[in-house]
């Protein structure tokens, strides 16, 4: 009798590299200790490794960190770079005193580069941790700018990941933002003070994980980095249903975990907390803009051009009117087709109305002007056209339709095709105007 072997096929999980470090003002101290840190992790298989905040230094006071500060093409990032290239390894530099321009104090940026040494992607820190007390000063805001801007998971070999630093983790809606948007993996690199990491580090990490249902990976920094600053340090990997697989002790070093996405899947299915969330009755509104470029609109029927649209934020669009009542008239709607506004969920009508807002404020600083109206015609007999919700944003001047201001609704009323037509390259170069003003 003949025996058949059976072969399995060894699927093995990413392996990521999680940082605790003691930084000083010495940058050159720093960085070769990166290299050191780096090569361990390529001994063990690592796929990716993490830094903490202030991976680059942390100054003894606030004039030096201002002269220690670099811009992104600077030697530090460059050095880090050259390491993530030389290795072949993904690396989050969780923290870089980040000098974009003389005017303004340096950004507190989190970088990822990929390992042939390119930079996919660079938050800046949200949420500035400003505590002056008897026993501790840190005033970020002294030393450092918030950033403005939410970004996306980004795409890496261990991977989808939310980036945050450091503070953001006590704010639980930034850390839902990257759940909702895909992330599998939440970054918190940090350097929390001692008296918050022993009493909260472990506490709000878990606490993320458990409601994210994400693998969080927190690098630290750790011991004392000047006379009057210590670090907590802890660094750790949560996983999805919020143990600590790995944890640093207390030294400079690196803990390992593996990235088990299929284990985040099973915890999701097995308590589906995105899909039992009432979005009924609560959301939590995210303003996040997104590229128009290549990208075309769905209005009912009918097909908007990209170079048309001049706005998108996650649930909305905005574009130039083809039969414009004036100039600056534009149209914001949302990109699910739908007929009326009681058919918009609440994430929905926060998302166009918060969208409304930003264009109109755009429209209005271009025209000079401090006065619109803002008008939905709901339903045909309101005057509805086009079968989906869509906002009028139309710029006012002072006896612009006649000595009666209201004029503008009879003219509204009537139908479009009324009114003079705008050629796709007028409709193209006006689009580009608003473009610019949005995204600057």
């Amino acid at each position: 009798m003949q025996t058949q072997r059976v072969f399995r096929q060894v699927v093995t999980n990413p392996l990521v590299a999680v940082c605790q470090l003691t930084n000083t003002h010495d940058k050159t101290r720093n960085i070769e200790k990166a290299h050191e840190l780096i090569s361990k992790a390529k001994d063990h298989g690592c796929k990716m490794i993490f830094f903490p905040e202030c991976a680059d230094f942390i100054g003894r006071s606030k004039d030096e960190v201002l002269k220690l500060a670099e811009s992104i093409n600077g030697e530090t990032m460059k050095s880090f770079r050259e390491l993530a290239a030389s290795n072949k390894m993904w690396i989050s530099v969780g923290g870089f005193h980040n000098k974009k321009s003389e005017d303004i104090l340096p950004a507190n940026t989190h970088v990822i580069i990929d390992d042939k040494g390119q930079i996919v992607v660079q938050y800046d820190k949200l949420h500035q941790f400003n505590i002056d007390t008897p026993k501790v000063r840190l005033l970020e805001r002294e030393f450092s700018s918030a950033g403005n801007e939410l970004h996306s998971p980004v795409e890496t070999p261990v991977g989808k990941i939310g980036l945050n630093i450091c503070y953001d983790v006590r704010f639980p809606e930034l850390s839902y933002f990257h759940r909702q948007a895909g992330a599998d993996i939440l970054a918190f690199p940090a350097a929390f003070t001692v008296p918050t990491g022993m009493a909260h580090w472990e506490v709000l990490l878990r606490a993320r994980a458990i409601e994210t249902q994400c693998y969080v990976v927190a690098s630290a920094q750790y011991g004392k980095h000047t006379d009057t600053r210590s670090s907590y340090g802890h660094a750790m990997i949560v996983d999805p249903y919020g143990k600590v697989v790995a944890q640093c002790s207390d030294r400079e070093g690196l803990c390992y975990a593996e990235i088990d996405l299929n284990y985040v899947k099973e915890v999701r299915q097995g308590l589906n907390m995105i899909g039992d969330r009432r979005g009924d009755l609560y959301t939590t509104y995210y303003k996040q803009k997104f590229p128009t470029k290549g990208v075309d609109g769905i209005f009912a029927d009918k097909t908007i051009p990209a170079a048309s649209i001049f706005y998108r934020s996650r649930l909305s669009f905005a574009f130039v009117n083809l039969h414009p009542l004036v100039p600056g008239h534009v149209l914001v709607s949302p990109n699910r087709v739908v007929q009326s506004i009681k058919d918009l969920t609440p994430a929905e009508n926060a998302d166009l109305f918060n969208s409304v807002q930003t264009v109109s404020n755009a429209v209005l600083e271009y025209y000079k002007v401090e006065s619109s109206n803002v008008a939905i015609q709901n339903g045909t007999d309101a005057g509805q056209t086009v079968p989906h919700v869509h906002v009028h944003i139309i710029p006012r001047k002072h006896k612009d339709f006649g000595d009666d201001t209201d004029n503008m609704y009879k003219e509204l009323a009537e139908h479009e095709t009324k009114r003079p037509q705008q050629t796709p390259d007028q409709m193209a170069e006006e689009a580009s105007i608003y473009r610019k003003l949005l995204y600057p």
